[in-house]
């Protein structure tokens, strides 16, 4: 809130609007924009993708937090985001949810290689988190079916002159079974992720041109997504309009 009215402050408003603690959010969630960082147009459609598969397989999926806010505006090192808030508070998650958690870590990829037929390294961080998820489910949460309820994870620290295979409390047969699971929970998640967007193309087209023309999408209008076309359409004139608006009174 202290953020939304030093934005609103800027703009010499005297009240603090919802468009302010939006903004504000993801300011405190990302950091500021870098509106004066060069995005070339291929790598603005390929965020725009990118983030767009995100929101769809989030939004398809039952367990997971609704979309809050989609962007392709920079912001520290990510080129994009799509956040993600929680209605209620929890303490656990279920299989299921950590399955599907790691389903929208792997939207984004899915998507470019689904339209723009090609991966980059943009999904570097995504796949990190996927494979630190699954590594988690594996070996400190006994959720593979193979291994058991049995927790292979080791918070005993490894000091200078102690290597890991000496901290290291399983056979080298156990180490490949983990390996195996590993890689079964994220070809698995893979595949859910690329059905869901092969499903829900027409969605995910429509979110990535939103993008590419506002940059910014509110959760509400990525609701309209689903709706019939028509309505986002509708939804896009009203934004021209306003930011026109925007721009003329900034101008005078």
């Amino acid at each position: 809130i202290t953020e939304a009215a030093l934005l609103a402050g800027r703009k010499h408003q005297r009240f603090i609007t919802m468009e302010d603690l939006q903004a504000a959010e993801i300011k405190v969630i990302a950091g500021p924009e870098k509106r004066s960082r060069v995005i070339p147009e291929h790598e603005r459609r390929l965020t725009a993708w990118h983030e767009a598969g995100h929101a769809v397989v989030m939004h398809a999926l039952p367990d997971q937090d609704p979309v809050s806010q989609i962007t392709i505006v920079p912001r520290g090192r990510a080129g994009g985001m799509t956040i993600s808030l929680p209605e209620e508070d929890r303490m656990y998650q279920s299989r299921q949810e950590l399955q599907e958690r790691i389903c929208t870590c792997l939207g984004g990829r899915v998507a470019e290689e689904l339209v723009l037929g090609d991966i980059s390294t943009g999904a570097s961080n995504d796949l990190q988190t996927a494979t630190s998820i699954a590594r988690s489910m594996v070996m400190k949460y006994g959720m593979s079916d193979r291994l058991g309820a049995i927790s292979y994870d080791s918070d005993q620290e490894v000091f200078i002159g102690r290597s890991m295979s000496q901290a290291r409390a399983y056979s080298e047969e156990v180490a490949g079974l983990i390996d195996e699971e590993i890689k079964a929970i994220l070809d698995t998640a893979y595949a859910r992720c690329r059905e869901i967007l092969s499903q829900n193309m027409d969605a995910l087209e429509r979110t990535a041109q939103y993008l590419l023309e506002f940059e910014t999408m509110s959760a509400e209008d990525f609701q309209l997504v689903f709706q019939p076309p028509e309505v986002l359409e509708r939804r896009k004139a009203e934004e021209r309009v306003q930011r026109t608006r925007q721009a003329e009174e900034k101008g005078a």
